[in-house]
């Protein structure tokens, strides 16, 4: 397969932009093959490459468990994360100049994540994440310190329908004096979703508006279903 800078340059990026700014969230296609999904799954069991271990259910954060990677990271997920970055940056800063917010980020994942660093977030938050039947995830943000990237992504390394059945990835996003509204979104092996970290605007009659977003992951009704997280920002 062609390398991963040039999987994520064949993507119709304006497309995914204009999605984003619309609705919070956006699908990327299959980017991963099913050999590097296989890989990635493997890797759970191999506790030399990860930092913790959270076991979901005993933090009332749903029934499940994941891992954040050690550093140095996997060599596929350092690409992705350090590839995915700049092309998100763009809106990242958008959304903060709409929202009037002070934050703006630099175009590359290095620059970015030593900001993090001098903040006293030095730990990587790329995670995979595993859910058995009975699995779910409660709506959540990722956010773990002053310096927070606004987008993150998800990638499915199980299939669908032959893996596991359930366990659709949600989003709910909470408008102001409105009722919450709610996204249920399957994505396919090797495929993924950019999504809303925490806030995002959006487009009112008077100008932009603030909607906070959440996300998680419904019950899993057979099988196990395995993720990889890229989160942008590292951890105190």
């Amino acid at each position: 397969m062609a390398s991963v800078t040039e999987r994520l340059a064949s993507i119709e990026w304006s497309a995914t932009s204009a999605l984003l700014d619309l609705q919070g969230f956006a699908p990327l296609p299959a980017i991963l093959s099913a050999g590097e999904c296989a890989e990635l799954r493997a890797l759970y069991d191999d506790d030399r490459r990860f930092r913790s271990r959270i076991e979901m259910e005993r933090f009332r954060f749903g029934v499940g468990e994941y891992k954040y990677f050690a550093a140095p990271l996997p060599p596929l997920v350092q690409a992705l994360r350090a590839d995915l970055y700049p092309r998100l940056a763009a809106t990242a800063n958008r959304w903060m100049a709409s929202l009037r917010a002070a934050h703006r980020y630099p175009d590359q994942l290095d620059m970015f994540l030593a900001k993090c660093h001098r903040a006293g977030q030095r730990r990587p938050t790329p995670l995979l994440l595993r859910y058995g039947a009975g699995g779910y995830n409660c709506l959540h943000q990722d956010i773990y310190g002053e310096v927070a990237f606004p987008l993150q992504v998800v990638f499915a390394l199980s299939r669908l329908e032959r893996d596991y059945t359930g366990g659709e990835f949600l989003l709910v996003e909470q408008r102001p004096r409105a009722q919450s509204r709610g996204h249920a979104i399957t994505v396919e092996q090797g495929a993924g979703v950019v999504f809303c970290t925490r806030e995002r605007p959006a487009a009112g009659a008077r100008g932009p508006y603030r909607v906070i977003m959440r996300h998680g992951v419904s019950t899993v009704t057979s099988g196990t279903r395995t993720t990889l997280g890229i989160i942008f920002h590292d951890a105190k």
